[in-house]
């Protein structure tokens, strides 16, 4: 009998759980359909200021695409996220920000129009991808890694129609791509074509050009 009650109340807080996390997924689908335009999702680093060479990178970026009529999607938090929201908003376009509950509490910037907290990182990383049509991805740590490795994953796998995932500043991925072709195609763990999934640049407008770029494949107009 103890068991029975003990199964039946954890069986009634997985259903209270996935209920939640079912609110959790429709309150980011509606965000996306209210953004109602093309959008880029724009990755990178929280811990860098205003005045490091990426924040202003990201600025600029987040600027050039509003004004290419593209809404800019990030983490809503600090950093290279608020550059690109910062960007966006000085340019008259929309700025979107999907921020994260953390133990240490990131609070959303002030350049965000449509902003959602949430508490799971799969709803949130679902959400960066049901609203982008390309990934700008700057300098950061291990969550811009898992964003960036996830979306190439998801490309690579037909998951989601291959659009431009593009890595901003060379010196700092070029370790990383060294590695990709020296060991993971080298070893056949990846195929030729993977490589062509990410492209790499120095230049905001270079960045903003491969975002434009029709993809050869692509069955979007």
């Amino acid at each position: 009998m103890q068991d029975r009650r003990l199964l039946e109340r954890r069986e009634g807080d997985l259903a209270g759980h996935a209920a939640r996390i079912g609110e959790e997924f429709l309150q980011g689908f509606e965000a996306v359909e209210r953004i109602g335009r093309p959008a880029i999702t724009v990755f990178g680093s929280a811990r860098v200021q205003e005045g490091h060479p990426a924040y202003a990178a990201a600025r600029e970026a987040g600027r050039q695409l509003a004004e290419a009529g593209f809404a800019i999607v990030t983490g809503g938090g600090p950093g290279v996220m608020e550059a690109a929201n910062r960007g966006a908003q000085e340019a008259g376009g929309l700025s979107i920000g999907f921020n994260i509950e953390l133990p240490h509490e990131q609070g959303s910037n002030h350049y965000v129009d449509i902003g959602v907290t949430f508490r799971h990182f799969y709803v949130r990383k679902t959400m960066f991808v049901k609203a982008a049509e390309g990934f700008l991805i700057f300098p950061g740590g291990f969550g811009t890694l898992d964003e960036l490795f996830e979306s190439l994953t998801l490309i690579q796998t037909g998951k989601v129609l291959h659009f431009p995932v593009v890595l901003f500043d060379s010196a700092y991925w070029q370790q990383m791509l060294d590695w990709i072709q020296g060991r993971l195609l080298a070893d056949g763990m990846i195929s030729p074509e993977d490589l062509d999934l990410l492209g790499v640049t120095d230049s905001v407008e270079d960045a903003v050009k491969q975002i434009l770029r029709p993809l050869p494949d692509s069955d979007t107009p």
